[in-house]
């Protein structure tokens, strides 16, 4: 404890103003191999001018106090060349950086490098330099990117990396894959996002300046965790600032067709609401009832015990059921984030913290939410609609976060300590016009909508490396994390009139109340050892290691309906709990309520899972430019379910659903073609598994959009249960994947390079329509699938046209892919039975999640001298199957949105402290639109939401 107080205090020191005794200002640099790119430990930093210096530490890095003045200092390690950096300048109380400093094996020719202290100021030269002798396929940004480029968060950055396209602004796609392929990690660790059924957190939470670097891995090597297709992204947060940093900032954005907007859907909430939080006004009225009582056992004496509890219940409901129109604001966002390292004796520590808040709104005008299926008769084409519903809905988002980091490093060992925590709050208020003509229920009707979901994730991760060993060469890094993740859905609230009339029947659709409960635990554990060694005179390396993940989830959902008995309404959904309406000793068929979750509820259940992993990999050069690197994981997967279906014919306490034992192979080769170019071949075996949600018997209804989730568990018959369509034994997904690349490094980071890929697919896990339930989807195994792609990116100065144009890059990274499904047999059943005239069905189609083509392109102007930076950036991605269609249900597709936007970033201000930026998001104004497709029919909308065009300021100031 008292060393924790001794640091909080340094921490609280290094903000105060310089002693006048402390003059001395500071080097700090950090020293890698320029062949491997990894960080030398022991290297000796001599000053020529005192005779002084230093020695790195295991990351590489040393530091250096001196007296105001310009030195020259003199880096020599056994079997290197020396490195000679003239003309630094050391300034009273402030670090000179000197990043990214490379040291090459010593050769007969060359004795020394001398190079200048103002040309080697990047970490972007590291990161190619990391990228080019990775032992697997890897993109990625860096700090020094994101301070060039004027990125705010993570998520801004990530877009520029090859074959990356960002979804609905947060979450990351690899390859025109979905989330279910693509898997985000922090620090190395696998933590969930606010939300638990992805397997990539929110990237917009992570400011830029807390953040290292972003690692794509588009291969598989076995130290990474097997369950990713398209790619694993790790976020690396700072643990030692290069230097002190306190950073203010702020932005707005208005878009004019969402915000100031007199028509905005808004409900009063609670006073908390504008912190992401409930602060209980959404409760619901049952808590602490040993039993709920039913309607049944209280009509023939509302007056008994069981019927004042149920009255007491029913008066619990807040009455609002309706929104109301007022203005809305603009969106805005603060943030702040300091950091900085101390001194303590000969070792460091260092800190990083960062909070930031968001208040956004967004209202969709004529939103559209419809269900259209194939007509009966073959001979027809046009489809038909079963639910039309178009309407206006209003969105409030707030999430408030903080980042808190502490490490304390020796020469040969760092322990760091992250929290991490963020608060969501998202409301929705919709109203909506309603038309049925399904199963020949006709009717119009006018539909209102209230919803609030509350969010919340606590990670914590501890993190310890070590170098020991005779000559330090061995390695040992081990990981403790530990998350516990929250969402509560209080009081949704559903509400529809038939038109005309003002009627409430179960036609129609009864009122309704939900409150849904997720909780979530994981605790993930993991160490890597590395032995550092010598194979044929060439460098080699042997890693293995172990890991281990518990997850924990405990779901529930309670929903009511409400019967209105014979009371009469004038179509204001606020007036269906006006006391007079409601149950009494006067009005026994007033307004009552109905809990459908009683006696039996398959939204009630307990998940757990044990995964544990084992590896091996080793890396070495069996031949003069062939780097080899080989290696297997070994993982044992366990799943267990207590809950039941409906009717409890299926009652499950804690059984096995899923237990794989699987091996996971990896090859990687790399020929270096020459001292700038690689030529990469790799196989590797992956697996995707199924979400708790997807493994359950889980009914989870989206009120405004109408769309229900039918948990994998569930079986489905036709034709009163001789044909089987589903059979409820969802499995995981094993995937072969067969990567190349040719890729050629240039100068100022410019950089070429040429990707094949290829995938099979056993068993992938796609969404189909559930045919019993329309507006219904279940996550299922289908049949067997293939992916074959390619890979470009460029990025080049504009010098080639002309000199003057040097600071002008062109870049673009195209992906192209062709996906293959073959249908199981129910399926290319049902798809023969509902065929049109003249339609030819085929045993396969496109497999669902995979775009066949994104394009990310642009041109930007980089001013580093300046201070200015300026991108005109275009996205593309090619239209895509998002839910599979089942007997006369079709096939949806997103239509291609085409994203062109703009940014300026301009930096003021002695030492640049000041930033500025300016972005127009979806300058085209697009629509995203998903649509029903058939055979000869015109495409029909599925969903519709027009995002407007967004204007963007901000504002930062670094102190």
């Amino acid at each position: 404890m008292n060393k924790f107080l001794v640091a909080i205090t340094l921490m609280v020191l290094a903000f105060l103003p310089e002693s006048t005794m402390a003059q001395k200002g500071t080097i700090r640099g950090t020293i890698y191999d320029a062949d491997l790119g990894d960080p030398l430990l022991g290297v000796s930093i001599l000053v020529k001018e005192t005779q002084t210096g230093g020695v790195t530490d295991l990351d590489g890095s040393f530091e250096i106090k001196l007296e105001p003045g310009v030195y020259s200092l003199v880096a020599s390690f056994i079997s290197f060349n020396k490195l000679e950096i003239n003309n630094v300048e050391v300034k009273a109380g402030e670090v000179t950086l000197l990043d990214n400093l490379q040291m090459s094996e010593e050769t007969a020719e060359l004795e020394s490098v001398v190079i200048s202290a103002k040309a080697i100021r990047t970490t972007e030269a590291a990161l190619m330099t990391v990228k080019r002798n990775s032992p697997n396929m890897m993109d990625g940004i860096s700090a020094a990117s994101f301070k060039k480029i004027g990125d705010s968060d993570a998520a801004s950055a990530i877009k520029r990396v090859t074959g990356v396209s960002i979804e609905g602004g947060k979450y990351v796609y690899i390859r025109g894959l979905g989330d279910r392929y693509t898997k985000t990690i922090l620090n190395g660790v696998d933590i969930p996002g606010l939300d638990p059924d992805r397997n990539s957190i929110q990237m917009d939470i992570f400011p830029t300046n807390v953040v290292d670097n972003i690692i794509v891995s588009k291969s598989f090597t076995s130290d990474l965790p097997a369950d990713f297709t398209g790619g694993v992204v790790d976020i690396e947060t700072k643990d030692f600032p290069e230097e002190k940093t306190f950073r203010v900032s702020a932005s707005g954005g208005y878009n004019p067709s969402m915000h100031f907007n007199s028509d905005y859907l808004r409900v009063n909430g609670s006073s908390t609401d504008i912190l992401g939080f409930d602060n209980g006004k959404r409760n619901i009225p049952t808590s602490g009832a040993a039993n709920i009582p039913q309607y049944a056992e209280v009509v023939g004496n509302p007056n008994s015990p069981q019927g004042q509890k149920y009255q007491r219940i029913l008066r619990g409901f807040d009455p609002v059921m309706g929104g109301y129109r007022q203005s809305n604001l603009m969106d805005m966002s603060l943030g702040l984030s300091f950091g900085n390292q101390v001194a303590l004796g000969n070792n460091n520590l260092g800190y990083n913290v960062a909070l930031t808040y968001s208040n956004e709104t967004q209202f969709y005008e004529d939103a559209e939410f419809n269900l259209f299926a194939k007509p009966q008769n073959g001979n027809e084409y046009e489809m038909v609609p079963l639910e039309n519903q178009k309407g206006d809905y209003g969105v409030n988002n707030v999430l408030l976060g903080g980042l808190a980091g502490l490490a304390f490093k020796t020469d040969l060992s760092k322990i760091k300590l992250n929290f991490l925590h963020l608060q969501n709050g998202e409301s929705k208020v919709g109203q909506f016009a309603f038309i049925n003509s399904n199963l020949g229920a006709e009717f119009e009707a006018e539909q209102f909508n209230i919803e609030y979901s509350e969010r919340s994730l606590t990670n914590v991760l501890l993190n310890g490396t070590h170098s020991f060993g005779a000559t330090n060469d061995w390695q040992l890094e081990w990981k403790v994390s530990p998350t516990k993740s929250k969402i509560n859905d209080p009081d949704v609230r559903f509400s529809r009139f038939r038109k005309p009339g003002n009627t409430i029947s179960t036609e129609v659709g009864l009122p309704e109340r939900i409150w849904r409960n997720l909780n979530e635990d994981n605790l993930v554990g993991k160490f890597d050892f590395t032995k550092n060694l010598t194979v044929n005179e060439s460098p080699a390396k042997l890693k293995f290691g172990a890991s281990y993940a518990y997850k924990e989830r405990d779901f529930l959902i309670q929903s009511f309906q409400f019967p209105t008995g014979n009371a009469e309404f004038t179509g204001d959904p606020n007036d269906i709990f006006n006391e007079e309406n409601l149950f009494s000793e006067n009005s026994r068929m007033g307004v009552r309520y109905n809990p459908t979750f009683i006696p039996n509820n398959p939204n009630e259940y307990n998940s757990v899972v044990n995964n544990l992993g084992l590896y091996i990999n080793g890396e070495f050069e069996p031949f003069e430019k062939v780097k080899t690197i080989l290696g297997v994981r070994m993982e044992k997967y366990e799943q267990f379910y207590t809950g039941t279906n409906q009717d409890q014919t299926i009652v499950m306490d804690n059984d096995k659903v899923l237990d794989d034992v699987d091996f996971f192979p990896t090859v990687n080769l790399i020929y270096s073609v020459a001292e700038n170019q690689n030529l990469r071949f790799s196989y590797s075996k992956t697996i995707a598994r199924p979400s708790f949600k997807e493994l359950s018997f889980a009914e989870i209804l989206d009120p405004i959009t109408g769309r229900t989730f039918i948990g994998g568990l569930f079986k489905e018959s036709t034709d009163g249960g001789s044909q089987e369509l589903w059979d409820g034994n969802l499995t995981s997904t094993r995937i072969n994947n067969f990567d190349a690349r040719w890729e050629m490094f240039q100068k100022r980071g410019e950089i070429i390079s040429v990707s094949a890929y290829y995938k099979m697919f056993d068993s992938p896990i796609e969404m189909v329509q559930y045919l019993s339930a329309p507006g219904s989807f279940q996550p299922r195994n289908v049949g067997d699938g293939t992916v074959a792609g390619m890979e470009l990116e460029l990025r080049k100065s504009l010098s080639i046209i002309s000199p003057s144009a040097e600071n002008f890059f062109f870049n673009a990274n195209v992906t192209l892919a062709e996906s293959k499904i073959d249908m199981s047999e129910s399926e290319l059943m049902s798809r023969k039975l509902t065929a049109r005239e003249g339609e030819n069905v085929k045993s396969t189609r496109d497999m669902a999640g995979q775009a066949p083509y994104i394009v990310n392109t642009g041109i930007s102007y980089n001013g580093f001298e300046k201070g200015l930076e300026a991108g005109l950036f275009y996205n593309l991605q090619g239209p895509t199957l998002t839910y599979i269609g089942f007997g006369n249900r079709t096939d949806t597709y997103t239509v291609p949105f085409h994203s062109l936007n703009f940014n300026l970033n301009k930096f003021f201000g002695p030492e640049e402290r000041i930033q500025t930026g300016f972005k127009v998001s979806n300058i085209l104004g697009q629509e995203r639109k998903e649509v029903f497709r058939s055979y000869n029919s015109e495409d029909k909308t599925f969903t519709r939401l027009n995002p407007g065009t967004k204007i963007s300021v901000k504002f930062s100031y670094s102190f």
